[in-house]
């Protein structure tokens, strides 16, 4: 049966601290869907941190459903630093807004003693909940006794004030004795059931707690908490990587009257840790600053650091946030990874990566930042480095040498998950963005050219284009590369460049120059330069074919060939009608008004864009059977289905029809059916056909023969009846001629 004492508001102790922020927009960022800009705030912003005491019951504790003022980051702390939390500590809040309840929160103990060197208390990771004003608990040792000095460590990050609730739930916490740091005993004034709040003791000790092998002589750097150099230390070194954009601390808010402690330096940067704050995925990128300053806040008043332990904080949309104090430029030591604080840099994502990876944006913005950091040193963010561990930290004994990659996770260097599965599966895909090649460097499809297979055809000027999948902020410069040697070059924000091209094949390609020197290369392409037009081998020209005659729509043939020297792209008819035609196309059957003079006109493209025109012109004229002369027997028929609504029709044998004309190309028009016979053609004296116009489908006006010349000339042609036994009869409609 376990013990409880009931308590209320008074047994919850407060400290606040005020600080200024000028927070002008979420800079750096690389887009998504919650990369928002928080409200620019300026003026004091109060941090409050709400503790209430956690009576421990053998190997359990527990604080049941109660009402808070209202925090948006929850941890729990205990006495002495070096004790261990064994099992499971889980929370869960009402939300401030709805005033529904959460699930449960499972917060990471595995930063026990993660900075030992500097804490006054133990504490697991803090969870970030979102404006709460409710909060339950429970923790398990599964066996093992529990921590002294346990409490609920709440932070208001100043996001919207506070209102303590006036009649809390009753919530059960320890009956404390003795004197806070003590492991045996609880934090004072916690059974006093005042209503006063117990100011938490300073979190800024007189002299600096060490770190694990700090350099001596530490120098205080400018109180501006940016990379601008302070005249008592030496200029920052340069870094062969550009410097991402970066929130500086005055921007998201840090009160620097909470620690006064001077920043401990090393004497450069070898690796970087990358970590994961372990709390919900699904905050805004509006609130990133808000959680930095109550990470930090906890960090200070909670563990009892003197400042934020991480160097840099990246949210999901990328924003990187500076943390510890000391000039982002240098080799500040932080508190992030115990045993290897000194000559690392610290980088926490906001979230929590165990099921779930990092945004892109997140892990680009990392990637851009060790690259700034390491580059400072001239060390290759890809590879490795071998570290000796400042002191016995449970994974590594003092004074343990070992091999870590350049961008390591936190759990390569100490017993911990972070910064969880997916986001530590992520790793050599940010060694690779930060110490390149560029990933995904590819051509894409030029501009101002054609391709065949692949190989690219222009005039001259081409433009080139091409993509990546690295981050262009680790990019150099581009490169276009041209039979070989350099032709242009590009920003790293450049996705195409323009080259001019001499006649002739080239081969092309485009380099990518990472900010480490490392490049990438795309195949070569293959490029014809052509400056010279395609030409008819063979003009165009128009000439009678088979099909139904009707005024307005004769059938014709449209004929030409074209060639070039590189590669015919299309062949264009532009007038009387709109058609396109491959390089291998060289005829095409269209109609034409007869009596009509008609011109065509076709333009020849190559793949390079040169163009060659040519036309001609043709009329087709109708000669009526009434027109001709004749032999023998006749008989005229009418019908709308005749042209004219009249032909000649005989089943006299060597009866004839005779039509003079001069053109280049003839076209007889008759009746078909299956009864009717065959006929004679004779060409300008010459027999050259006999044509049988038997058809099992009844048809009018179709042409049943045709003849072309190459020029135009005077022409004779003759109808003769065959006399075919037992379908004697041809009906004719009338002869056309091409004029």
């Amino acid at each position: 049966m376990k013990r409880r004492v009931w308590g209320t508001a008074a047994a919850v102790v407060a400290a606040t601290v005020t600080g200024v922020i000028v927070f002008q927009g979420v800079h750096g960022t690389a887009g998504g869907p919650d990369d928002k800009s928080a409200t620019p705030v300026t003026g004091p912003v109060s941090t409050t941190v709400h503790t209430t005491a956690v009576k421990a019951e053998g190997d359990r504790a527990e604080v049941p459903e109660r009402g808070t003022t209202e925090f948006s980051l929850i941890g729990l702390s205990w006495t002495k630093p070096s004790a261990q939390l064994p099992g499971t500590v889980q929370v869960r809040t009402r939300n401030a807004r709805t005033g529904t309840w959460g699930s449960w929160v499972t917060l990471d103990t595995g930063g026990n003693g993660a900075a030992a060197e500097e804490s006054r208390r133990g504490a697991t990771d803090p969870a970030w909940v979102g404006p709460s004003n409710g909060v339950q608990a429970r923790v398990d040792g599964h066996g093992s006794p529990l921590p002294a000095g346990m409490r609920l460590e709440m932070v208001d990050p100043g996001v919207s004030r506070a209102s303590v609730d006036a009649d809390p739930v009753a919530f059960k916490v320890d009956e404390p004795t003795g004197t806070p740091g003590d492991e045996t005993s609880e934090p004072a004034d916690a059974s006093t059931g005042t209503d006063a709040p117990v100011a938490e003791p300073s979190s800024s000790p007189s002299t600096p707690l060490p770190s694990d092998s700090p350099t001596t002589g530490t120098v205080s750097p400018s109180p501006t908490p940016s990379g601008s150099t302070n005249p008592t230390l030496p200029p920052a070194p340069v870094s062969n990587a550009p410097e991402p954009p970066i929130v500086t601390r005055a921007q998201w808010g840090a009160d620097e009257s909470l620690n006064t402690e001077a920043p401990e330096y090393g004497t450069e940067v070898k690796a970087v840790f990358v970590h994961h704050t372990v709390n919900a995925n699904d905050y805004s990128c509006a609130d990133s600053a808000a959680m930095v300053r109550a990470i930090r806040t906890y960090h200070i008043q909670s563990n009892g650091w003197k400042d934020i332990g991480y160097n840099f904080l990246v949210d999901k949309c990328g924003t990187i946030f500076e943390g510890r104090k000391g000039g982002v430029d240098r080799p500040v030591i932080g508190a992030h990874t115990p045993g290897f604080n000194t000559n690392t840099v610290g980088i926490a994502v906001l979230g929590e990566y165990s099921s779930i990876d990092a945004s892109a944006a997140a892990k680009a913005s990392v990637a851009r930042l060790a690259a700034w950091k390491l580059g400072q040193y001239g060390h290759d963010p890809a590879g490795k480095v071998d570290l000796t561990a400042g002191l016995d930290n449970g994974k590594f004994k003092l004074g343990q040498t070992a091999s870590f990659y350049r961008i390591s996770g936190h759990r390569d260097g100490y017993s911990t998950e972070c910064p969880g599965d997916k986001l530590y599966a992520s790793l050599p895909g940010i060694r690779t963005l930060a110490g390149g090649p560029v990933t995904g460097l590819a051509l894409k499809p030029f501009g101002q050219a054609g391709v065949v297979g692949t190989t690219a055809y222009t005039k001259g000027p081409l433009t080139v284009n091409w993509a990546i999948t690295s981050p262009a902020a680790l990019v150099q410069r581009y490169e276009v590369l041209v039979d070989g040697k350099v032709a242009a070059t590009a920003g790293p924000t450049a996705t195409s460049a323009p080259v001019a091209l001499v006649a002739g094949r080239h081969t092309v390609a485009v380099r990518a120059v990472h900010v480490s020197g490392r490049t990438a290369v795309t195949p070569d392409a293959t490029v014809i330069a052509d400056t010279t037009a395609p030409a008819f081998t063979t003009k165009p020209s128009v000439s009678l074919t088979t099909g139904t005659v009707n005024t307005a729509a004769v059938p014709v043939i449209l004929g030409w060939k074209a060639t070039d020297t590189a590669a015919l792209k299309e062949v264009r008819l532009t007038v009387p009608s709109a058609h396109t035609y491959g390089p291998a196309t060289y005829t095409t059957a269209l109609t034409s008004n007869s009596g009509t003079a008609t011109t065509w006109s076709m333009t020849a493209r190559d793949q390079a864009g040169n163009t060659t025109t040519a036309t001609t012109t043709a009329t087709p004229v109708i000669l009526q059977e009434t027109s001709a002369g004749r032999t023998g027997t006749w008989t005229t028929k009418s019908s709308t289905s005749y042209l004219g609504g009249k032909s000649y029709a005989s089943g006299s044998k060597n009866a004839s029809l005779t039509w003079k004309f001069t053109g280049r190309s003839a076209a007889w028009v008759v009746s078909r059916a299956s009864s009717s016979g065959q006929a004679y053609v004779y060409v300008d004296g010459i027999k050259t056909a006999t044509v049988d116009l038997k058809s099992t489908a009844t048809k009018y006006r179709d042409v049943a023969w045709t003849k072309n010349w190459s020029t135009s000339s005077a022409h004779t042609i003759k109808i003769v009846v065959v006399g075919t036994s037992g379908r004697p009869t041809i009906t004719t409609d009338g002869l056309v001629y091409m004029k």
